[in-house]
């Protein structure tokens, strides 16, 4: 398997072997169960299908409930496919079959972390980019210093160019951030820590790729 996913449970430190503190993203990673499996005869590629957290059978559509049924298992929340993986994982692909963190990852290995980033409403310029704002408050600056200031040219174009940066909708996309390192993995727990923060609040679906 190539991956897994799990929920994000919180931000700690630890100690590492030579004495260093390590700031980690605590992560529960599954148990996962596989409800697909996808080959190049039927399918035009190989990928494999997880699916995690539980979900009540009333809240399920019947099309999920018969594609859960086939993987023997029981409806979940939270469905991830992972495509074109290493032929070192082929054995442990089958339908139904559970996944635990401890066979995917190990300490020092380095992994990729998807979520959705927290959203922050509309924001100015200076939150959402970065700007500096205008300047400073003297000759007649009072109320400019968090303002975009010039936005384009007059005559040409005569208009606000696309692309341009400016206040709008902050947060709430999709996030990949890459070679984060597992530093410690307790499978009693479910638990995988890794090193540095990783998008998305409390609570909230991570996918983890290796």
């Amino acid at each position: 398997m190539p991956g897994i996913i799990g929920k994000k449970v919180g931000m700690t430190n630890v100690y590492g072997q030579d004495g260093q503190n390590i700031a980690v993203t605590v992560i529960e990673a599954g148990p996962c169960v596989v409800t697909q499996v996808k080959n190049v005869e039927t399918d035009g590629y190989r990928a494999v299908q997880l699916a995690y957290g539980e979900r009540k059978e009333k809240h399920t559509t019947q099309p999920m409930m018969g594609h859960f049924k086939k993987a023997n298992t029981t409806p979940k929340r939270f469905l991830a496919e992972f495509r074109d993986f290493r032929a070192e994982f082929d054995g442990m692909i089958e339908l139904g079959k559970e996944i635990k963190v401890e066979e995917i990852f190990k300490e020092g290995d380095w992994l990729d972390a998807i979520g959705t980033s927290k959203g922050r409403g509309f924001q100015g310029v200076v939150k959402r980019h970065g700007f500096a704002g205008v300047g400073g408050q003297t000759h007649g600056q009072h109320n400019r210093l968090r303002a975009p200031g010039s936005l384009g040219n007059a005559s040409f174009a005569s208009r606000v160019v696309k692309g341009k940066k400016m206040a709008g909708r902050t947060g709430g996309d999709r996030v990949k951030v890459l070679n984060l390192q597992v530093v410690k993995i307790m499978p009693e727990q479910n638990l995988i820590l890794v090193s540095g923060p990783v998008p998305g609040a409390k609570n909230s679906t991570i996918i983890l790729e290796k």
